[in-house]
């Protein structure tokens, strides 16, 4: 039987080897290129902006209660705990209440700027740092939701999450040359301003330092990203910066997979420790407190079976443990991710919490099939083809074509 001919010239060992080789060579290749799950990322910035941008707006007529300086929970007592835990909130520069007001505005802008994708590296640090904040501020007043959103505003600094469904794609697929964009440089100057007079007030680094030179490195790297594109004739530089927002983006996705994966795994084995889980009556018992009932006759409604009760106890603990493990077949991955976000989807309904539900959902989503958020992206295009200005005579547009991960796109300051 004759034999390939780069088996007569190659030895066993080798042969053996060039397998594996070609499987690294092959990944390397595919997390240096492209910036993957755009449609992911999209969808993730577009869930935790609009999730916070919402509780902001709810919460704006009860702000100083929340995290007013003159609220339960004042500013000394702020104070003191950042002393001791040294976690990151801007509220401790001033204890005036125009500071404060600023602030809370800023947060809101910022979270309306990432949802739109408008100027999204600037928008997504001022919206971490407007997360961080507010949350730490006032750290008893939040839930579990809030938890996943302060985690995940830090995450969302490392995506390139405004490649698709965004003002900055749009504005990208209209200008047919780079010029200079002067809103991203008057942005990335009042930025920088703030930032060398909290770092020489001692403000700044007054707390870890994690965020606050996560925020100079932020700053520092759009500039060098703009100088190395404007300036930099050779396109080796510009292939290097590419490579390396590239590495955190796909690194930064695997991190926010892991993160929902932890939690679903974390609450599930919690669960099955405990003896209301095990005999199926742990559902019965928050649906009967006010603070989560606000439809009690809903709430009655569910706990009149207890066969209802025990199917959802076991149920929940059933899907949370199991989900990380269904990564490995995609199949039952879609369907345990449907049965997840029904769960949330009731949780906002009977016990009352829209956002904790909109947060963990948005979570889920990084799962999300491409192809199913393709096609939701084109009928979301068709619908504003046919109720919108810009449709034919058919009512139709033509699709927005998705950035190619292949190809390194077009670098400003804020795009």
């Amino acid at each position: 039987m004759k034999q390939p001919s780069q088996d007569l010239s190659r030895g066993p060992s080798q042969i053996l080897s060039r397998g594996p080789s070609q499987i690294l060579s092959r990944g390397l290749a595919r997390i240096t290129e492209a910036a993957l799950g755009s449609y992911q990322s999209a969808v993730i910035r577009i869930g935790f902006a609009g999730t916070w941008l919402f509780f902001l707006l709810r919460e704006f007529p009860h702000r100083q209660e929340l995290y007013g300086p003159d609220g339960p929970w004042d500013w000394n007592m702020g104070r003191r705990l950042t002393l001791d835990n040294h976690a990151f909130t801007a509220l401790m520069w001033s204890s005036g209440q125009l500071w404060f007001e600023c602030l809370y505005a800023l947060a809101i802008l910022a979270s309306a700027a990432l949802l739109l994708g408008w100027r999204t590296r600037t928008a997504s640090v001022l919206f971490m740092v407007g997360v961080l904040s507010l949350q730490n501020r006032s750290v008893f007043v939040g839930d579990g939701g809030d938890n996943v959103l302060h985690l995940m505003a830090i995450y969302l600094v490392f995506t390139r999450c405004g490649q698709v469904w965004s003002l900055d794609a749009r504005r990208k697929a209209r200008e047919q040359r780079i010029s200079t964009d002067w809103t991203g440089l008057a942005l990335w100057t009042v930025l920088g301003f703030v930032l060398v007079v909290t770092t020489a007030a001692g403000r700044l680094f007054d707390s870890a330092w994690l965020i606050p030179v996560l925020l100079w490195a932020a700053w520092v790297g759009l500039a060098l990203w703009w100088l190395v594109q404007r300036l930099v004739r050779s396109a080796e530089p510009r292939i290097l910066l590419d490579v390396i927002a590239n590495v955190l983006h796909n690194g930064a996705l695997v991190v926010i997979m892991a993160e929902a994966c932890l939690i679903y795994a974390t609450a599930g084995w919690y669960k099955i420790q405990g003896s209301r889980w095990q005999d199926g009556t742990a559902v019965y018992y928050p649906l009967h407190l006010d603070y989560f009932s606000p439809w009690p006759g809903l709430a009655d409604l569910m706990s009149t079976s207890g066969t209802i009760l025990m199917v959802v106890a076991y149920g929940t603990v059933i899907v949370q443990v199991a989900f990380p493990f269904t990564l490995l077949n995609r199949r039952v991955k879609n369907v345990l991710l449907v049965l997840l976000m029904m769960e949330h989807f009731v949780i906002a309904i009977v016990l009352g919490l829209p956002f904790f539900s909109l947060a963990m959902i948005t979570a889920d989503a990084v799962f999300l099939p491409t192809s199913f958020l393709r096609r939701v992206g084109a009928f979301a295009t068709r619908a504003r083809g046919r109720f919108g200005k810009g449709g034919g005579e058919d009512g139709t547009v033509p699709a927005p074509r998705a950035p190619e991960d292949s190809t390194p796109g077009r670098v400003g300051f804020t795009a």
